[in-house]
């Protein structure tokens, strides 16, 4: 059982779909990794790389249905991302911030002791309408 923090090199992927057109975003950084109460946490800190400098992202992954992103620092959001769930959540664009819809479509945790792969997507909408599809993979592993 995993019960202390651990330093895990963190790669992430994300894939976002917006009228048509493709976006695709890669991270490799470090943060850490930690079971609590039988759900996994990723946890790193956000980089100019990804808009979101001076961020903490907190990733919970509960049983294999559900996840929630929590950031805090400069940009403020939590979404709920739980498959075939439409959740209001609270996002900052970084102009400010809005509720929006998050419907989960996917959440595969492949999450162990020791790291492992997580993979979910969603689909995002402002007042019911789409705004964009997004996915997210997610390798976690121990650093040597």
């Amino acid at each position: 059982m995993l019960r202390m923090k651990k330093d895990v090199l963190i790669e992430i992927k994300g894939v976002y779909k917006q009228e048509g057109d493709e976006d695709e975003i890669e991270l490799f950084t470090t943060g850490s990794y930690y079971k609590r109460n039988g759900n996994y946490y990723i946890a790193y800190d956000e980089s100019e790389a990804t808009g979101f400098d001076g961020t903490h992202t907190v990733l919970k992954v509960e049983q294999s249905d559900k996840v929630t992103l929590l950031r805090t620092g400069t940009a403020k959001s939590q979404l709920i991302v739980e498959r075939g769930v439409r959740h209001q959540c609270h996002y900052d664009t970084g102009y400010g911030p809005m509720m929006i819809g998050v419907s989960g479509d996917r959440v595969v945790s492949e999450l162990g002791d020791h790291g492992g792969r997580l993979e979910f997507a969603y689909s995002l909408d402002i007042n019911t309408l789409l705004a964009s599809e997004n996915a997210v993979y997610i390798n976690v592993r121990e650093q040597a």
